[in-house]
């Protein structure tokens, strides 16, 4: 009971923190200010290191909305880690996970950003590893090194920022031409930490992580930052490389969208549409909707939240099992656990007056008044309507259907702390869309042909019906034509060998035969042991000659005797 009390009151203190951060940004939107505070820490040189604090409309909602969601996923840890021994390492990860996002979120310079951003990955990194297996230490490691890629891009940015004399963000305000290669490395870094391709392979092995770091790092934290930090550079529609975000985005979404059609792991499915709507996302930043970008990027931390709390309920009842063709029944056994999750898969889906709704809809419509590549717009209604797929397929495997175990009705969700920490998210998920809607979004008028109005409802209906047959189809893959293309539509186009060979293998490989060539071959001859076997032998030279002084003076008269009479 102590820990739960501790886990209640970290929540009482992170929704006190949000809501006072939703009523500022509520008042710095309605009376257009924007605060941005600024020390100097040192100077160097001509050079001013400043410690800075950017606290606007935007920052303030995002961080209101993380604060909430890591509060609730504290609360929800509180029962689902009952019983670890190291809770208190967890509580201190989670803490550092959640103050590295909001450095984050509130700077806009360059170096305290990489604090956070750098932060957020080894906090990551010790978060996946958690249960100290060899999966999890695979994946950590994966995560880890392609974000690592990312750093090392910003730290080249903050490098090239040194031609300017300044690292924050208002040096861009004024949109120069100079300065296009550093935000070139910024985008190219926030590629990373969003997982979109060829850097998609992280998320889904990332699921190693307990399920309460799976649904904050997946919804509105880790993943949204490279999001986020698009976001605050503004200018990206005005940008060369929108065009390259578009392709890759759309590409993400239709890969994502294909692998979770054809995947059994709940967890990964549930990551894999979280990349599917990091590159809706990334694909309207690529087209200048920024709002609407921010807007999706709020109401996914929602309801994505909700999801993987809701489905860590399932797998906690389930005694652990993560296999949805082992799972069923949820209505009888988890009554109130099944509402939440088909409450959150609709909503993900896009259905109509959920959270999801109102921002998909919005990007969608909007995408269709843009002058853009049919071939683009052909594939995000496609990967659209792979969402719709896969949300249904998994609502019809856990909720739908009897379930295969026996026996596996004997438990029940009752009212504990994790189906507690659920109601906030469920309400936030069905009213809170049309909230933030009628408060941050201005597109009040949109005007497109009677056909295009129809095609995303016409689009999600077939999604619909596809997940149905899919789910009710018994064919095995193995017994089919096409089961090398499934597989290779299932395992990412191949992303996770490809990345895992020469990020994780070949690094560790390599430092393994410098460490076998260099530092236990040459450096140990030429290093610290050969330099302290030559000094040993001068020593005892030395002392030889000493402890024979006047033979080594005879010697030596000798020697300068020959030289005066040859020279």
């Amino acid at each position: 009971m102590f820990v739960i009390s501790i886990w209640s009151l970290i929540f009482m203190i992170f929704f006190s923190l949000s809501f006072l951060s939703f009523l500022m940004s509520a008042f710095l939107l309605v009376k257009s200010y924007a605060f941005y505070l600024s020390w100097t820490v040192f100077s160097w040189g001509s050079t001013n290191i400043d410690a800075i604090l950017l606290i606007d409309w935007v920052s303030m909602i995002f961080m209101s909305f993380v604060l909430f969601i890591s509060g609730s996923v504290f609360f929800y840890s509180g029962e689902y880690m009952e019983g670890e021994k190291n809770v208190s390492r967890f509580i201190f990860l989670l803490a550092g996970f959640v103050g590295s996002m909001c450095l984050m979120i509130l700077s806009p310079n360059l170096i305290s950003i990489l604090l956070g951003w750098d932060g957020l990955g080894l906090v990551s990194y010790c978060l996946v590893i958690y249960y100290q297996n060899f999966k999890s230490l695979n994946a950590g490691t994966l995560t880890v090194l392609s974000n690592r890629i990312g750093d090392v891009l910003i730290l080249v940015a903050i490098v090239w920022m040194m031609n300017f004399g300044d690292w924050t963000f208002v040096s861009w305000m004024g949109n120069d031409n100079s300065l296009i290669f550093t935000s070139s490395l910024i985008i190219l870094a926030s590629l990373t930490k969003s997982a979109q391709i060829p850097f998609s392979a992280w998320l889904p092995a990332a699921m190693a992580a307990p399920t309460p770091v799976s649904s904050l790092v997946h919804s509105s934290t880790l993943v949204t930052a490279g999001i986020y930090l698009i976001i605050r550079l503004g200018w990206v529609y005005d940008f060369y490389l929108s065009e390259t975000l578009m392709v890759l985005s759309v590409l993400t979404m239709f890969m994502a969208g294909l692998g979770a059609c054809l995947e059994y792991d709940l967890k990964k499915i549930i990551a894999l549409s979280t990349l599917s709507q990091l590159g809706l996302m990334m694909y309207s930043l690529s087209l200048g909707m920024v709002k609407l970008a921010l807007f999706h990027l709020l109401m996914h931390a929602l309801f994505k939240a909700l999801l993987f709390m809701s489905a860590g309920c399932v797998i906690h009842g389930f005694k652990g099992w993560q296999d949805i063709r082992m799972m069923g029944s949820m209505m009888i056994s988890l009554p109130y656990m099944s509402s939440c999750f088909v409450v959150s898969n609709l909503a993900l889906g896009g259905m109509p007056f959920l959270a999801g709704f109102y921002s998909k809809d919005l990007i969608l419509e909007v995408s269709l008044m843009k002058e853009i590549n049919l071939l683009s717009l052909v594939m995000l209604f496609v990967s659209t309507g792979l969402t719709v797929t896969y949300t249904f397929r998994l609502i019809y495997y856990m909720v739908g259907r009897d379930s295969v175990i026996s026996g596996s009705n004997n438990f029940s969700d009752g009212w504990g702390v994790m189906v507690k920490s659920c109601v906030g998210l469920v309400m936030f998920s069905v009213f809170f869309g049309s909230m933030i809607s009628w408060m941050y979004v201005d597109f009040t008028f949109i005007m497109v042909p009677y056909w295009m109005k129809n095609l995303t409802i016409f689009v999600c209906s077939l999604g619909a019906l596809f997940g149905g047959l899919i789910s009710v189809s018994s064919y095995s893959l193995s017994m089919t034509k096409f089961s090398r293309l499934l597989w290779m539509s299932g395992s990412m186009w191949f992303l996770p060998y490809m990345s895992s060979q020469p990020l994780v293998n070949l690094p560790l490989s390599s430092g393994y035969n410098i460490m076998q060539f260099s530092d236990l071959g040459w450096m140990e001859l030429l290093g610290g042991q050969g330099t302290s076997s030559k000094i040993y032998k001068m020593s005892n030279f030395m002392m030889a000659m000493s402890s024979s002084n006047l033979k080594f003076f005879i010697l030596l008269v000798w020697i300068m005797l020959l030289m005066f009479i040859f020279f």
